[in-house]
Parts: structure tokens; sequence; C-alpha cells
């Protein structure tokens, strides 16, 4: 595409991951191999709820609508990068661009939601025990994923349409696995002040209101252990909690790390790595976190095969 003296991109090159060629083969077997544990854990989540009439409660509609949000955002970076790593031309499309970063936002954002209305859950089942199911309602639980739902959508949509209005030039290397938005802000040849400014607001809005409203929650759930502190107490806490407390510090901590501690020399190697961590890792990680920790999984998952089996006698 030209217009004047100027060339603009109309396809953008991923450079992908700094994996020495000789490394190369074992590398996308082990990718590989987490994107298929990554589908199959939460994917086997999402059944189990859907089969099992024991799960049907406000804890794990949530769990469920985060197992299909981690599934997503990992289906978005990994075939594609599966792809490039067997490919000798790794490029992507200028459109493909621009939906590869919002499905990565709206997927990114909505697990940021979710575990927040995950952990105002988990505050309601300890401080009002015997409110929950009132407090808990299902309109409640639905309202809490469509407000969600909508509130990432208008987010990944804004910054598509805001990046869709610049211009890229000649220079058209992505030093990433997939579309960041940083990465393409680093690339435009137009002015990118309006973008960086919405970055910055919206940033403090989908990240940090919600880490920091689940730093309340579990705020207010310590306080109310304490108030009566008993073994009983702590061990039903921590069972309550800890799965999703897990959750929460793989995925913050990992963005935490990549956007508030400060970069070295090799930005771009620590940013790729980090961006690997909360991508592929997290979401293989979550179905483990639960199904492992969770005596409900696990007796979900037990009667479903014992259906199964005698279906088949």
């Amino acid at each position: 595409m030209t217009e004047g003296n100027q060339t603009f991109a109309s396809q953008f090159l991923l450079l992908g991951l700094p994996i020495p060629p000789e490394h190369q083969y074992l590398c996308y077997a082990l990718f590989l191999a987490m994107y298929f544990t990554t589908v199959l854990g939460n994917f086997l989540i999402i059944i189990l709820i859907q089969l099992d009439s024991h799960l049907h409660t406000p804890m794990y509609s949530l769990l469920s609508n985060l197992s299909f949000s981690d599934l997503c955002f990992s289906s978005v970076t990994m075939p594609k990068l599966l792809q490039n790593m067997q490919s000798q031309d790794p490029s992507i499309p200028y459109a493909g661009c621009l939906t590869q970063m919002y499905f990565f936002l709206l997927f990114g954002d909505l697990e940021s939601f979710l575990l927040v209305a995950m952990a105002y859950d988990r505050y309601v089942a300890i401080c009002f025990p015997l409110h929950y199911t009132s407090i808990m309602s299902p309109k409640l639980c639905v309202s809490l994923v469509v407000l969600s739902w909508v509130l990432t959508t208008f987010h990944a949509m804004l910054h598509t349409l805001l990046m869709a209005r610049l211009s890229f030039c000649e220079d058209n290397v992505i030093p990433h696995f997939f579309c960041d938005m940083s990465a393409l802000l680093k690339l435009s040849c137009s002015d990118t002040h309006v973008n960086e400014l919405v970055i910055f607001i919206t940033g403090g809005i989908i990240l940090v209101i919600p880490f920091v409203l689940i730093l309340i929650s579990y705020a207010r759930i310590v306080s109310s252990i304490l108030k009566v502190p008993s073994a009983r107490g702590i061990r039903k806490a921590f069972s309550t909690c800890g799965s999703h407390l897990s959750v929460v510090s793989l995925f913050y901590g990992t963005l935490i790390g990549l956007y508030l501690c400060p970069s070295a020399n090799n930005s771009t190697v620590k940013d790729t790595v980090m961006a690997m961590m909360y991508t592929v890792v997290t979401p293989m990680l979550n179905p483990f976190i639960y199904s492992l920790r969770n005596r409900d999984m696990k007796g979900a998952l037990g009667r479903v095969l014992h259906q199964g089996n005698f279906s088949l006698q």
C-alpha cells in the first residue's frame, strides 16, 4: 500500500520467541503439549460443571466462565505461534493482527473481571454464610458475568478502533510472538498520544481497580476469620479460597512483573517471557489448581466416570 512517497505496511512479521534453531522442534513439541493440556483441562472443567448437578452453584458457574476465558485466551496466541514455528513466513495480515489484539484484550480483561466476581463470591461465602444463597442468587451471578462481558468488549473495541486509525510504515517487524498493543504502538508512524492516554486511563480501570477489589475482599475475609480464630475456621477458609488465591497470584503476579517492575537491557526478552507466562502457563495451570485442590471437582469427575461406566454396562 502506498500513499505519495510513503509506504504503508499491509502485514506484520512476528519474530516469535528467542529460541535457538537447534531447540526449535523440542520447544514446538513442548508448546503443543501445553496448548493441548490447556484446552483439554479447561474443557473438562466446563463439561463437569455442566453435567454434575452438585456443581450448579454460583461459585462453579463463575469457574466455568473462567475456564472458557482461559481456553479462548490461550487460543488467541498459541495456534499462530505454533504455525509460525513451523513456517518460514511468520507473517500476519494487518486485519488479522488487529483481530488478534482485540480478542487478546477481550479475554485477558474478562479473566480479570471474573476473578473479582469469584473473590466477591468467596467473601460472601465466608463472611455471610447464612445469607449466601440469598445474596449470591442466580440473577446476581448472571449479572456479574454479563457486566464483565460488556465492559471487556467495550474496552477491547475501544483500543482496536484507536489502533486502526494509526498508520504503520515500512518497519513492520514485531519483536513478539503475537500482536501486542505496546509493540504495535512503537511501530506506528502516526501520533500515538491519544492511544497512550487511553491505555493509561483504562489500565487503571481494567487491572488496578479489580486487583484492589480482590485485595479488599481478602482483607475482609481475613478480618472475619481473626474475629473467631479457630483451626477449623482457618482450614475451611483456606480450602474455600486457596484455589482462587493461587490463580489470582499467578495472573496478577506476572502482570505486575511485566508492567510495574523496571526493565533491564533485555526488556524485549523479558516482555516475551512474562507474556508467555500469563498467556500460556497460567491458563494451563488453572485447571490443575481447581481440580487437584478441590474435593467437589474430584467428586464430580468420579460421579461422571461412574455414570459412564454404568451406562456402558
